[in-house]
């Protein structure tokens, strides 16, 4: 475990070195009208998870439970789908081909979103990511195409497939001049925030949040901050192996990092989304790193609990967990009050 400790001086430096790049919207109003249409968008629950309070020492956690979301067992349900339903609403949608990158649940998105409207996916996967995902998506009608070694390759390659073919790139990050799609696509996510805020019975002292570009973690916060405003300590979690945030927030502007693949594939990010970025140098407190083992045993804790995923998906508990060494090092106490998000369902 390593952790940040943003200053104003970090926040201020991300800033200056994005000022042309947007901040995550805070509109939840707008996904949430377009997503009641939709018979699959049920909310998903939350969940005080009493278990998980009584082995990291603190009053309660809450879990926000993503893995039934809309079918597709993942909160990115909410991200590509709403694009694409946006886009049917203009009628742009029918009959267009989205192409995009995955290393997991945002290819099913689109995969989904694409059906459901009348137009084609085509989704770049890299060499590591597992067959059997492939044939999920190639189950709902994807055509899936492996380019590369890591996700960045595969991006690469979905991004020249689009300007070769005339296909339009939806990715779930951001870099420059690439804005409006990922700016979007976020704004979908803050559903997920705007239900949990709900559904609370009380102001959190703690969140912490799983990122791999940060697209989640962003629009998680945003909206955590206007609801509640500075009361919870917001904490921002990646596997050491892809400290792309972390090393941005440090630098004071985004880095390319490298490193071996993470067993938390989803968030084995390298290079962070700028929007994410510049969101959370604003509403993020601290940025922390964990180890493998750490993410594996936040991952074992909470399927010993009755709520299985897998170390990506429980990434946000996985760094409360190792918290525990240094409680004080973010201010957990016995009467922490701390959400986290389980993103994804165990594969």
């Amino acid at each position: 475990m390593k952790i940040l400790h943003k200053t104003p001086a970090h926040a201020q430096a991300i800033a200056a070195a994005l000022a042309d790049v947007p901040y995550p919207s805070d509109d939840a109003a707008r996904p949430q009208a377009l997503l009641t249409r939709c018979p699959a968008a049920a909310e998903t629950p939350l969940i005080d998870a009493a278990a998980l309070a009584d082995q990291t020492g603190v009053a309660k956690v809450y879990v926000k439970d993503e893995r039934g979301r809309m079918g597709l067992g993942s909160f990115k349900a909410l991200g590509a789908a709403y694009v694409i339903a946006r886009d049917a609403e203009t009628g742009a949608a029918k009959g267009q081909t989205y192409v995009t990158a995955s290393a997991g649940n945002h290819g099913l998105s689109v995969a989904a979103g694409a059906q459901a409207f009348g137009a084609h996916a085509v989704i770049y996967l890299a060499e590591t990511v597992p067959e059997a995902f492939a044939q999920r998506l190639r189950g709902i009608g994807a055509q899936v195409r492996r380019h590369g070694a890591v996700y960045e390759a595969s991006m690469q390659g979905a991004a020249e497939a689009a300007v070769e073919n005339n296909w339009v790139l939806l990715s779930d990050s951001s870099w420059p001049g690439y804005f409006e799609r990922p700016h979007t696509l976020m704004e979908g996510y803050l559903v997920l925030m705007q239900e949990a805020a709900a559904q609370m019975p009380e102001t959190p002292t703690h969140i912490f949040l799983q990122a791999g570009v940060g697209g989640l973690a962003a629009a998680c916060a945003v909206y955590a901050r206007q609801c509640w405003g500075d009361a919870p300590r917001i904490i921002v979690v990646e596997p050491d192996a892809a400290p792309a945030l972390f090393a941005s927030i440090a630098a004071g502007s985004a880095q390319i990092t490298e490193g071996p693949s993470s067993d938390m594939g989803r968030l084995d990010c390298k290079e962070p989304s700028l929007i994410a970025l510049k969101g959370l140098a604003r509403d993020a407190d601290d940025f922390m790193l964990i180890s493998e083992a750490e993410g594996a045993a936040g991952s074992e804790a909470c399927a010993a609990a009755g709520l299985p995923s897998t170390p990506s998906g429980a990434g946000g508990f996985s760094g409360l967990l190792a918290a525990q060494a240094d409680p004080g090092a973010l201010g957990l106490s016995p009467d922490a009050r701390v959400m986290v998000i389980l993103s994804e369902e165990a594969t």
